[in-house]
């Protein structure tokens, strides 16, 4: 099939030409069809596989140019898949230049919105928290909408969005024609697509493998104080285009993009406590190129969706074996080739044997390139780019300086192997020794035929290692956006305020059913606070206790006037017990 086979207007298919998009994906192949002829689905595929455009081609199609009202509505979980959408939109719909589309998510200033809505935006991409406060002021109307779509709709129930999703959903007009996009079917998307859903038929899309087949995947055996080494190594032999390192924590990602720095590579961060707009910044200047390497957090990582990057690295292998599809998955994408490497040590044997049983594929063991690997492959390399600079000059520059070293007496090869050798200072990076280069090629723990011999010396090392991975992972946990701390410590005292936070109060708490993991989802959509910014939160039977940066207190707690949480509205001010 191609996509001229899919009934799209022309404008779409010069679009899609210019692109360089030969033919559809499977998913859209399947869902472009049934969604132009008006049915409602269930579309279930992986991430990557092209799901944006099997519900942006018909809703351009679906368009009433002559109409500058809101007529497509689609719901995605965060503010960095609300801007791809509508990126998306924008590309696909270039030669359409009646047809505009507008973000609306928490964080942006709302009087634009307003503005791009009165303009008469036609696609409307948001979060279920501004979409529902636009509803609310009267700045969105719904009437004239007849195609909603859910993009990521099992992400949206689990940041806590169900009662705002119902309650969108309920103030859309009868005759709605309604699409549900996940990677995943669970009990929730299910009442949810029983509940509003008018007889969908479900597409599914599911691989024998959970990863791209088109991705080579290998591991090494390195310690944690031998990351930054093996990753020197592995960029000096093979130097990437664009990379992705995915770290367990805020800390292991500072500390290697500093490593990296040290070491002369083109790295930048991103994690939670990065702002919205830094964020943007260091992702555009990513996808131009202007860094090579990208250090992230699975949190900051997920949404990235740049086509270009040769290789993923997991330089801590992450807790749950879908982390690691989502990881896996930003290489390799629409068709190209890719590779994933990962670091373990010890325990994490487990871990991969999990997400090999998870994926269905194997992932292959590989040998720590030594230094003098290294070293050779670098050599190769000089002398190659020499060789050809050589080739291609017609007349050599700085002929006179040879023929002075050559009248002095200093042959020929003496003066080519000192260039030689100062070149490779000027470009070379000094490599550091690693006990893994003392240890051959052995076998993993968990392996019966090689158990570590503790009286070799390196088992004071490695008991280290599993001590200082554990640590980080009990960080990692405790780092992650979502934090639920207990009420009070040992000692009987309140914790402490961060530094450069305050403390809010808000009227919900466990008993109506909320979790720390639904203020946040909360507080990220509706607020101008950025993702990862939220610090400790304690939940109490009617209230809870949040802590905000606080700068940006007194907007939070305007923001969230009126604000809904499952279903009831609730008070929200700066906690008294604060000065």
């Amino acid at each position: 099939m191609t996509f001229n086979d899919l009934g799209l207007s022309q404008p779409l298919l010069d679009a899609i030409n210019e692109l360089g998009y030969e033919e559809p994906s499977k998913i859209q192949s399947l869902a472009v069809p049934k969604i132009l002829a008006g049915l409602d689905i269930v579309g279930l595929s992986a991430t990557g596989s092209g799901k944006t455009a099997a519900f942006t081609l018909p809703a351009l199609e679906m368009i009433d140019t002559s109409l500058y009202k809101p007529q497509v509505l689609i719901l995605s979980p965060t503010r960095e898949l609300c801007s791809q959408v509508c990126e998306e939109v924008s590309r696909l719909g270039k030669f359409m230049k009646e047809v505009t589309a507008i973000p609306l998510y928490g964080g942006a200033p709302i009087d634009r919105q307003m503005r791009g809505l009165r303009q008469g935006a036609q696609i409307i991409v948001g979060t279920p928290g501004r979409l529902f406060d636009h509803l609310r002021r009267g700045t969105l109307d719904p009437k004239n909408i007849k195609l909603c779509i859910l993009d990521e709709a099992d992400r949206m129930l689990d940041m806590g969005f169900r009662d705002e999703m119902e309650e969108l959903l309920e103030k859309l007009p009868d005759k709605l024609q309604t699409l549900f996009f996940s990677a995943t079917m669970n009990k929730n998307v299910e009442r949810l697509i029983k509940k509003f859903g008018n007889d969908p038929e479900q597409i599914s899309v599911v691989s024998k493998t959970k990863t791209v087949d088109t991705i080579d995947q290998s591991y090494y055996e390195v310690r944690n104080r031998s990351k930054v080494e093996v990753l020197s190594r592995l960029l000096d032999i093979e130097p990437p285009r664009l990379a992705v390192i995915f770290c367990n924590t805020k800390r292991a990602v500072d500390e290697c993009t500093e490593a990296l720095l040290s070491r002369g590579y083109s790295a930048d961060r991103l994690h939670g406590d990065i702002t919205q707009q830094l964020r943007e910044r260091v992702i555009q200047r990513f996808r131009e190129g202007k860094i090579e390497l990208l250090v992230a957090t699975d949190v900051a990582g997920r949404g990235l969706d740049i086509e270009d990057i040769d290789i993923v690295f997991n330089y801590d292998l992450p807790q749950d074996s879908e982390d690691y599809v989502h990881r896996v998955g930003r290489t390799g994408r629409a068709g190209r080739s890719g590779k994933a490497i990962s670091f373990v040590f010890g325990k994490d044997v487990y871990r991969l044997q999990n997400i090999e049983r998870y994926t269905r594929q194997k992932i292959r063991r590989e040998r720590i390139p030594s230094q003098e690997v290294v070293e050779g492959k670098r050599g190769d390399k000089l002398f190659d780019s020499l060789r050809d600079k050589v080739e291609a000059q017609t007349e050599l520059g700085y002929k006179e300086y040879i023929d002075r070293l050559l009248t002095a007496g200093h042959t020929a090869t003496d003066i080519a192997s000192t260039l030689f050798g100062m070149l490779r200072e000027s470009i070379g990076r000094e490599g550091q020794s690693i006990q893994e280069d003392n240890e051959g090629d052995r076998p993993m723990r968990g392996d019966r035929r090689d158990r570590p011999d503790r009286r070799d010396g390196g088992g004071r090392d490695d008991r280290r290692d599993r001590r200082d991975g554990a640590r980080d992972e009990r960080r990692e946990r405790a780092g992650r956006d979502v934090r639920e701390r207990k009420s009070h410590n040992k000692d009987g005292e309140a914790p402490q305020i961060e530094k450069g936070m305050t403390q809010l109060f808000m009227g919900v708490g466990s008993k109506l059913g909320c979790r720390p993991g639904d203020v946040v989802g909360m507080l990220y959509s509706e607020t101008c606070v950025g993702n990862g910014n939220v610090g400790r939160i304690r939940m109490f039977p009617k209230h809870c206790l949040v802590q905000v940066p606080e700068q940006s207190a007194g907007k939070i707690i305007s923001e969230l006037q009126n604000s809904k949480l499952r279903g009831k509205t609730f008070i929200v001010r700066a906690d008294k017990d604060v000065d």
